[in-house]
This record gives C-alpha cells, sequence and structure tokens, in this order.
C-alpha cells in the first residue's frame, strides 16, 4: 500500500496520557490545533512542514509511514512482516475486537513498521513505532517484529536504526509482553556481536518496557526535542512518591545533561544525522598499500619522527626553564582540545554521555574524519575565557567524563576505528561528588581498557597533562608531545607540597620532577616532540598541526597494518620496559 493512502487511513494522532498540555493535539478535518500555542493551523501546512507547528515549533506525532517517508529514499522502502496473527495470551475479554479496531482506524496491522529502506543510498534495516496504535504498546507481535527485522538485519550484515514511542507492555498481553524486553534485546546482543551499527532515535513517548529494552540500547542514542523518555511515567512517579516532579523532568534535555543521550536532533535534520553515522560506520579498510612492518622495525622516517630533544638549535642556545615551560602550557589562549579537532579533522560528529550519570564538558569527545578515515578523537577541554573555563571546568575531568571517553573507545574498537586523544589537563577533578561516584574506578577502568584496545591509539599532550588525569587518555601506541607541554606525576605545586611541605616552591619542583618534553624525550616516555612558535596561539596553530597531520598519517599507516593481537602486545611491551 502506498505511504499516501496509508497516511490517509487516519488523521489523528494519538497523544500520551497525561501529556496532552505537552504535545500538539491534532483533529480531524482541514484544520489541526496546537496545543502548546492554541492556534489553529492548516493540515496541509503541518503535513508539510514535518509536522512541527509553524506558529510555535512545537512537534506533533508522525503516523509511522509519515515518519519512513520523511527519512528514506523515495520508493526505497520494503516493509517486512505486515501480516501478523493476532494473539491474546491470556484470553483478555475484548482484546481481539479491540485490535481490529486500532487496524481499521490507523491501517496498520501492529504498532511497529518494520523493513528495509535506504537513507541516502546506504541500505539500512528500520523500525517505527506509532503511537496512534494502542500508544504503541509492546505485545508480542511488536517484540517479534522488532527481534524478526534484527535477526535479518544481522544476516545480512545491516545497520539498525529503530524510531521509538511507546506507552510501554501491552497489559493486555500480561507476562508475554514482559518477555519482548528480553527476546528484542537479545536479538540486538547478537547483531552487535557481529559488529553492526544500532541507532535508536527516541521519539516522544517512550516509556516503560520499550525504554528498558531496545530504545536504550543503541550504539548511537539520539532524541528528538522535548520527548518525554523514562521507565516510569510522570503521574506514575508522582503518585507513588507523592512529589511534584521537577519541570522538564525526563524530557530529552533531561537525559543528555545526564549522560543517557549521545544528542538532540530536530526533526528537520534526522536523514541528514542519520545518513552521516550510518556513513561513518561503513565497513572499509584502515588505510591503503600498507607495507605491514611492526614498529620496531619501522624507521624514524618512516614513522614520521624527527629527532629531536625538545627544541630548534637556536632555542637550544638560550635554554628553556622548566618553569617557564610550565607557564607556558597554562597560557589562557594556549589552544585546548576542541581546537585540535578543528584543525585536524573533518565531519566532526560529538557524542555526549557516559550512559550511566553525566555529560561531562570536560570530555569532548566523537567520531571525525582524517583524509576521508573514519576515526574517534577525545579531547580534555579547558576553553578559552573565563565562562568557558567554569563550564569546562577548568579541563578537570570528572568520573562521568572518563566513563564517557572510555565507551566511546569501546565503541571505536568495535568498529575498527583509531583512537586519538589530545591530553590538557591539570589533573582528575578532585572534588567531594567526585570521589563520591568513583574517581579512582573510573581513571583505572580507563588505562586497564586501553591497555588492550584492538585498534591504534594515539595520545597527544598538547598543555598540561596532570598526573593520572592524564594517563586515563594516555595509555597509547604512542605518546606525542608540544614543545612546550607538560606531562608529569603531579603539579610542581602539589610536588612541592607533598616532598617539602612547602607549596612555593613549585619552581624549583617543576625542574626536580623532569616534566618537560625535553626530558620526556629522554626517558622514552614520548616518542615525538613537536616544535612550536615562541608564542602558540589559535592565529598560528597551524604551524603545528601541519607536521602533526603528516605524522599521523604515517601513524596510521603503521599501526593500521597491525592486527589486534599485534597491537595489544605492542602496548603492553611499551609500558612493561618503562
Amino acid at each position: 500500500m502506498k505511504l499516501d493512502n496509508m497516511f490517509k487511513k487516519s488523521q489523528n494522532l494519538s497523544l500520551n496520557e497525561g501529556e496532552k498540555e505537552q504535545k500538539s493535539e491534532v483533529p480531524e478535518g482541514l484544520l489541526r490545533k496546537c496545543n502548546l500555542c492554541k492556534k489553529v493551523i492548516l493540515t496541509e501546512e503541518v503535513e508539510n512542514g514535518y509536522y512541527i507547528c509553524p506558529k510555535c515549533g512545537g512537534y506533533y506525532h508522525v503516523p509511522a509511514m509519515e515518519r519512513i517517508r520523511m527519512i528514506t529514499d523515495e520508493d526505497s522502502f520494503e516493509e517486512w512482516d505486515r501480516e501478523m496473527r493476532p494473539v491474546n495470551p491470556m484470553r483478555y475479554k475484548g482484546y481481539l475486537e479491540k485490535l481490529k479496531l486500532q487496524q481499521e482506524k490507523t491501517g496498520l496491522k501492529e504498532a511497529v513498521v518494520t523493513g528495509k529502506a535506504k537513507i541516502d543510498g546506504e541500505e539500512v534495516v528500520l523500525g517505527v513505532c506509532d503511537g496512534r496504535f494502542l500508544m504503541a504498546s509492546m505485545g508480542e507481535n511488536v517484540g517479534e517484529k522488532v527481534a524478526r527485522a534484527v535477526e535479518r538485519a544481522t544476516k545480512d550484515r545491516l545497520p539498525v536504526v529503530i524510531f521509538t514511542a511507546s506507552g510501554g507492555a501491552r497489559m493486555q498481553e500480561g507476562i508475554v509482553s514482559l518477555m519482548q524486553m528480553a527476546k528484542t534485546s537479545a536479538a540486538l546482543k547478537r547483531h552487535s556481536e557481529a559488529g553492526l551499527l544500532y541507532i535508536s532515535v527516541l521519539t516522544d513517548p517512550t516509556t516503560g518496557g520499550v525504554t528498558a529494552s531496545f530504545a536504550m540500547l543503541g550504539d548511537i542514542i539520539l532524541a528528538e526535542p522535548g520527548a518525554l523518555i523514562g521507565f516510569a511515567g510522570p503521574r506514575v512517579i508522582e503518585q507513588t512518591i507523592r512529589q511534584k516532579l521537577p519541570k522538564g523532568f525526563q524530557r530529552s534535555e533531561f537525559l543528555l545533561e545526564h549522560g543517557f543521550l549521545d544528542g538532540i536532533v530536530e526533526r528537520k535534520a534526522q536523514k541528514e544525522t542519520l545518513s552521516r553515522i550510518i556513513k561513518f560506520h561503513k565497513k572499509q579498510e584502515m588505510t591503503e598499500n600498507i607495507q605491514k612492518k611492526s614498529p620496531a622495525e619501522q624507521t624514524d622516517k618512516e614513522k614520521g619522527i624527527e629527532k629531536t630533544d625538545g627544541g630548534t638549535e637556536e632555542k637550544r642556545k638560550k635554554r628553556i626553564e622548566a618553569w617557564e615551560r610550565v607557564q607556558k602550557s597554562r597560557k589562557s589562549d594556549r589552544p585546548s582540545g576542541s581546537d585540535y579537532i578543528r584543525a585536524l579533522f573533518t565531519d566532526f560528529t560529538e557524542l555526549h554521555g557516559d550512559r550511566y550519570y553525566g555529560d561531562d564538558a570536560a570530555i569532548v569527545g566523537g567520531i571525525a574524519r582524517f583524509h576521508g578515515m573514519p576515526v574517534t578523537v577525545i579531547a580534555q577541554e579547558k576553553g578559552s575565557n573565563t565562562k568557558e573555563n567554569i563550564l569546562h571546568n577548568f579541563g578537570m575531568p570528572k568520573p562521568e567524563g572518563y566513563r564517557k571517553a572510555l565507551r566511546l573507545m569501546k565503541q571505536a574498537e568495535k568498529f575498527g576505528r583509531p583512537v586519538i586523544c589530545f591530553v590538557d589537563t591539570p589533573g582528575a577533578f578532585c572534588g567531594i561528588e567526585a570521589e563520591e561516584r568513583g574517581q579512582g574506578e573510573a581513571i583505572a577502568r580507563n588505562i586497564y581498557e586501553m591497555s588492550a584496545l584492538g585498534v591504534p591509539v594515539l595520545s597527544v599532550v598538547v598543555g598540561e597533562g596532570g598526573s593520572g588525569g592524564a594517563l586515563a587518555l594516555a595509555t597509547s601506541d604512542e605518546v606525542w608531545i608540544l614543545e612546550n607541554a607538560i606531562y608529569s606525576v603531579l603539579s610542581p605545586e602539589g610536588f612541592s607540597s607533598i616532598l617539602w611541605k612547602d607549596s612555593s616552591k613549585a619552581k624549583e619542583a617543576a625542574k626536580v620532577m623532569k616534566m618537560t618534553a625535553e626530558n620526556l624525550y629522554k626517558q622514552q616516555i614520548v616518542e615525538q616532540v613537536f616544535e612550536e612558535p615562541e608564542e602558540l596561539t589559535k592565529e598560528n596553530l597551524a604551524v603545528v598541526t601541519d607536521k602533526m597531520d603528516a605524522a599521523m598519517l604515517e601513524f596510521m599507516k603503521t599501526y593500521g597494518a597491525l592486527s589486534k593481537e599485534e597491537l595489544r602486545e605492542h602496548r603492553y611491551r611499551r609500558f612493561r620496559r618503562m
């Protein structure tokens, strides 16, 4: 049945119980009323405008077939499993009649539509929930359709994209409905173990058993603005604990702040965003025409390493003191992590959250392209003015920052992407809340997992490399450093305070600690030093990044040629000798 005919079978868009004050209500006929701004709008204007109120920007709920039309290439959708035998496992009185009525009203056979389609030419397996059909509750047939679609995607090695919306488990089907949570999750586990991509897009409302299963298991989890997302709905929570919930509770923005989403994507940008993410994950060789050599066998020239002990001949004649380098590494106008991402990579797509607690702005990470090759990039970010410093906590990550970084690294490993980290931190944040949430465990877990990642890992110290807070992003195949960056067990102030009981002796401590690039290179702690202009700024950053770009290309060729086992062994030996 054509999409237009499917859509014309219903003009109403259902709303989640208790949430009508939050979403646009759609009456039948020529006009539609927006419940947010109370304006009456022409139906045609809404349908042609991504189901967004042209007056206030409020989102209407979208029928499944219209959603498919919006995000897929024209005439590319092939529906699967449209005809499903109705089931009534509890023999619930009137349930089969209710299903038949819903089918006639919506033109759908069930609350989810599944099939195969193309998004900008890329084949995907697609699932779209439709809230008009029993609030898109998950019964046996919904779970079966999702599981079958994921299984076919695994067999055909295709990515999966599911647009979720649901009131939760379908009460009329009892415990059988609950079992669909396990069924769909198990199918997605097999899909993931096959190294395949799953993108979950959460729409309003996504609640109950769907939230506690396939909705929250995406490699990438996106959401529409303002969508209600939660395990228990607001009404249930308020009636259970007798407390008034804060404004914005369980909305997309709330989940992004608390680390559960990679991003919020407006409806008009969803096709382009999905296309970009899917293309990032296309299987391809890491590098081409590589002559396989181990790092030990390669010459310095082949590695792109320019032998240096930390400065030009002219600068060596005028030796810069360690404390001066410390001060240079801390300068407020010194380029920070995000500046290197912008200078060296294209198509950067930031991903957010640790999936446990929060989204730490001291760590910026995501997917990008390096000379066309997908890579995962992670940077410690300080910001470049007081407002940004505060936003990024002066580059001092909390546990959720390190857990976000690790999540992105493990994702990179799954999809075979090299990992590039930019280190610039005074140290891990040492506040009470950081200790409560396990700062030490988070750092330890990063070091533990990075030591055995099955993809190339490169770390570049671009400013301060402070203690374990830096090592948590620097357990790598190679560590590079800028000429005026530092890397040390502790800050000079902390060092002198602990050993000499006098923090005012920081200048003397800096010299004793051998924390400069020159010393680190001599100790073989770092593999390469990049010279800097006299004063490094964003304006002259290319002087450094042009050389870094060439060296990174050689790094990719060298380490991209190694197997997972060879990478792990090389990294183990690198640290074992220290």
